[in-house]
């Protein structure tokens, strides 16, 4: 049985009249391609998550943080000059933990239970976060709900923690 990458392949073979050399080609590219993705996607995705964690967390650690305003907003009952950078330090802990592969199940587990108040904006400042509430979000808004992919991700990452384990054993 073909995948359909392969079936339109033919397809298009049969109809345009290309040459079953140039099929095999274009499969043997198609392959090689979704091989290489295979490879390097987990490790690229691991590392991209440990990048933009350290990369927040220290803008939040320093001050220069876009995000510091809207944090400061949300978590009103701990002042923000104390809040904001302990926050950062917490994102560099997700990021350096999701580099350095023995420790990312700590890294998930961090990440996961920071994960809830990324999202408290969107119901304690809909006025910040929405244009029109439910489905029309602002900058911000965005900023927040793209972290459902940052979740998302951290699924995937997560998942690899027992074949790396059995890898190195």
């Amino acid at each position: 049985m073909s995948d359909p990458f392969t079936a339109l392949v033919r397809r298009l073979e049969s109809a345009l009249g290309v040459p079953a050399e140039t099929v095999r080609r274009v499969e043997a590219v198609d392959r090689s391609v979704a091989n290489w993705m295979g490879r390097w996607g987990l490790p690229t995705l691991r590392i991209a998550l440990g990048i933009i964690f350290v990369w927040f967390g220290g803008l939040k650690m320093f001050g220069v943080s876009p995000a510091a305003e809207l944090v400061a907003a949300t978590v009103y009952v701990v002042p923000p000059e104390l809040f904001v950078p302990v926050l950062g330090v917490w994102e560099v802990l997700i990021g350096i933990c999701l580099l350095y592969r023995p420790l990312i199940r700590l890294g998930i587990l961090l990440l996961f239970l920071q994960m809830p108040g990324t999202f408290l904006p969107l119901v304690l400042l809909p006025e910040v976060t929405f244009t029109t509430i439910p489905y029309g979000l602002t900058v911000e808004g965005q900023y927040i709900v793209k972290n459902l992919v940052i979740i998302g991700a951290a699924l995937v990452v997560g998942s690899t923690v027992r074949e790396e384990r059995t890898q190195s054993e």
